[in-house]
């Protein structure tokens, strides 16, 4: 940001011909010089709101000011994307959203804008909630302050964050942070102001808050408080299901990044990390690496690792000795020579057209006495079975349903691909539901608590019982079957021929 930010304020006005006059009057007078524009935003008002404010505008000439106003009601959330979009259009670094009824003290803009001023945050929110004491004073209803108390502690907790207050509407934006973010995906309503906090959350930008005073006047109330709770609700409980995985993400701010380690006990990292890590140091080709967290752990326990992936993630060179970069679906790269120990394949053959293909071409790299270990979901699990039992089968950002994932395996049809690349199970692992991704992100991230501790026992003993059904992975240690007939054998070479130009997939080759 440079030293003197473009700032900008939104005003957003419905049916305020009486309160906007003095709102704007109350922009404080020593601030109006650093003020880059300023957009008065009518919502489509039954009253004279639009006529005030071009008035107004006649007679302050030391205030840049625009007034539109919409040829119908664009809702709350509606009208914040227009001034978002136009504070984008504008290139503004900062902008502001102050309501035209006077709820929100203008006085205080330039408090709104210092941490953001100073690169400290991505947003500013005025909090009524930080004063012990001040919402009352303000003429906040106790229905309302503790309805407003009820549900920040409901949506801090699924969301993982600290706020004292979800529900102000006084707001400041870096511009270059609303781009990261599809706030134009969101609702039309007063859920609005939510749902653009979890995004600011998912994408990982930093919030600030700022005590502001409580004001209660004669304006009128829009908000149906019933229907208002009932929507957050929705969106925050939709977010926490996202951030573990379930549901397309399509209103969060970005696709997952790297494929993460999984670092829980029992999770198929951790049990392909015990078995190649007791095994003697040797060469490991470690497919599908993405950021090298699993390759850097075999390396400190001794092994030579080879990593290969369709994009290079940050940091993958310094946790790996030797990085290919290659699309798995046009086979592995004719540069890598010699044999392997162990050729590592964690969550890979369902991302690829031909599974059969692959494990062929690991199957040649591998030394006489050596291993292929491979991590596979099990579609046969209940999750998915339940989905498609109730006609509700979609793809899910994460897991068994990951949106990346082009072929789909139960036990079954696994082992029966294994057996048509001449090779043999050493060693089968059922690796149970994933209960941390549960808490990830949220105020208990880390610590299932007796909650997930109960349902993890549950999980135990339902995968012994049936493991087909309750298998959330299987991990499997191959071998080569010395005793498999050439003619099963589907693969002669590990020369893979190139995939036409009429059928590139491009990213549908995604290791994730």
């Amino acid at each position: 940001m440079q030293n003197e930010p473009r700032i900008g304020i939104l005003v957003v006005a419905y049916n305020a011909a009486t309160t906007l006059a003095r709102v704007l009057d109350r922009i404080p007078r020593d601030f109006t010089h650093r003020i880059a524009e300023v957009l008065v935003s009518d919502d489509g008002s039954q009253d004279s709101t639009y006529l005030v404010g071009m008035g107004y505008r006649q007679i302050r000439d030391d205030l840049p000011l625009t007034v539109i106003r919409q040829p119908m009601n664009l809702g709350y959330g509606g009208n914040q994307k227009v001034g978002y979009e136009w504070a984008i259009e504008k290139n503004l670094d900062i902008v502001v959203l102050l309501h035209g009824d006077g709820q929100y003290a203008p006085e205080l803009l330039p408090e709104m804008v210092a941490p953001l001023e100073n690169g400290s945050c991505d947003a500013v929110f005025g909090s009524r909630m930080l004063e012990p004491g001040a919402a009352r004073k303000g003429g906040m209803p106790l229905y309302k302050l503790y309805g407003n108390r009820i549900l920040t502690r409901f949506e801090n907790t699924l969301a993982g964050a600290e706020l004292s207050e979800w529900h102000s509407g006084y707001r400041a934006y870096r511009v270059d942070a609303l781009k990261d973010v599809p706030f134009e995906r969101n609702s039309d309503g007063f859920d609005f102001d939510t749902q653009i906090i979890l995004q600011f959350l998912e994408a990982g930008k930093r919030i600030t808050e700022i005590p502001i005073p409580t004001f209660y006047g004669d304006e009128i109330c829009y908000v149906n408080g019933v229907r208002y709770a009932r929507d957050i609700s929705k969106h925050v409980l939709k977010y926490r299901l996202q951030s573990a995985g379930f549901g397309n993400g399509e209103s969060l701010s970005a696709a997952p990044g790297a494929y993460e380690k999984k670092s829980a006990p029992d999770t198929s990292h951790s049990r392909i990390l015990t078995w190649i890590g007791s095994q003697k140091p040797g060469k490991v080709l470690d497919i599908g690496c993405s950021d090298g967290s699993v390759a850097s752990e075999l390396r400190a326990s001794g092994h030579e690792v080879t990593g290969i992936d369709l994009e290079e993630s940050p940091g993958v060179r310094e946790n790996v000795d030797h990085f290919f970069k290659a699309d798995l679906d046009k086979g592995l790269p004719a540069e890598i020579v010699g044999k392997f120990d162990i050729v590592l394949a964690a969550d890979v053959v369902e991302h690829v057209r031909d599974p059969a293909n692959l494990l062929g071409e690991m199957r040649e790299l591998l030394a006489s006495d050596g291993s292929i270990v491979v991590s596979v979901p099990n579609f046969g699990h209940w999750y998915p079975r339940t989905r498609i039992l109730f006609g509700s089968f979609d793809y899910d950002r994460r897991g068994i349903l990951d949106g990346t994932h082009l072929r789909f395996f139960t036990r079954s049809s696994f082992e029966r691909l294994i057996k048509s690349q001449g090779l043999r199970v050493k060693r089968r692992h059922y690796i149970g539901l994933p209960i941390e991704v549960l808490y990830r992100g949220t105020a208990k991230d880390g610590d299932q608590g007796k909650s997930g501790k109960f349902i993890k026992i549950i999980d135990k003993v339902a995968l012994q019982l049936r493991p087909t059904m309750f298998a959330y992975q299987f991990v499997y240690e191959l071998a080569v079957d010395k005793q498999a007939k050439p003619e099963l054998l589907v693969n002669k070479s590990r020369k893979a021929s190139p995939i036409p130009a009429s059928e590139e997939l491009g990213e549908a080759g995604r290791i994730r």
